[in-house]
């Protein structure tokens, strides 16, 4: 079973493929899913990802088809490398761009050398909340859900390893950076911890998954082109036996 590039012509869906999407943004995870299994009708295949990105964020989501989904967790736990664009000099209820800013900081004293060097306290074994604003259930029922209504919500501090964590560009009240870390890390929390590190404050504006365990953005099929791939593919009829 091999990974499914785009110039790839045989497929094997039943059987199981590995498929690199680039996700739109503002699609949940579930909504690539979603759009590629009705595109697989009427096979009825099993499809699911291997790692959830947030509606705001882009890039890779690996899809796994038919027998390929019971190495779904392989998949998922491989270390993941982002670029994004964090805003300094505020804060919101989810770390991102989906709620307004709730504080403001003065970022006019902020050095391009103190923002640098404030990553290294962020690079290694580390311990995050995550956002209030997550999927995370509790009691069956997803954390964003609660936010949502105003509840107070549990967070539980969980561990993520931060393998390199690099400043790429500074125009303030704008910073991009690079992250390579473990699974299970969230991006929105690191900024949000990064800029209290500062104290300051800093939210997610733009965030970019690159790579996946050894598979890269820059093999991925835009969602449209795959749409297109699978339906021929499943419109071919089947050879007879005799």
């Amino acid at each position: 079973m091999d990974t499914l590039q785009p110039e790839k012509k045989e497929f094997n869906f039943a059987e199981g493929e590995l498929l690199l999407v680039n996700k739109p943004y503002q699609w949940t995870s579930f909504d690539v899913v979603g759009k590629l299994r009705n595109s697989f009708k009427p096979l009825k295949l099993k499809v699911g990802h291997a790692g959830t990105l947030d509606p705001l964020a882009t890039g890779l989501l690996i899809i796994c088809t038919g027998k390929m989904t019971k190495q779904i967790d392989t998949f998922q736990a491989e270390e993941k490398e982002y670029t994004g664009t964090m805003i300094l000099g505020a804060t919101t209820p989810s770390y991102d761009m989906e709620t307004a800013p709730d504080q403001q900081f003065d970022i006019s004293n902020l050095l391009p050398e103190q923002i640098r060097n404030a990553c290294a306290q962020f690079t290694g074994d580390i311990q995050q909340y995550p956002p209030a604003h997550s999927a995370i259930k509790i009691g069956g029922e997803r954390l964003y859900e609660k936010a949502r209504r105003g509840e107070e919500v549990e967070l539980r501090l969980r561990n993520v390893t931060i393998n390199e964590f690099e400043i790429t560009r500074i125009e303030l009240p704008e910073v991009d950076f690079r992250v390579v870390c473990s699974k299970g890390t969230y991006i929105r929390s690191l900024i949000h911890d990064f800029g209290k590190a500062l104290n300051n404050g800093a939210y997610l504006s733009k965030l970019t998954r690159t790579r996946s365990g050894n598979f890269k953005l820059k093999d991925a099929w835009e969602v449209p082109d795959l749409v297109s791939v699978i339906k021929a593919e499943s419109a071919k009829p089947k050879a007879e036996s005799f």
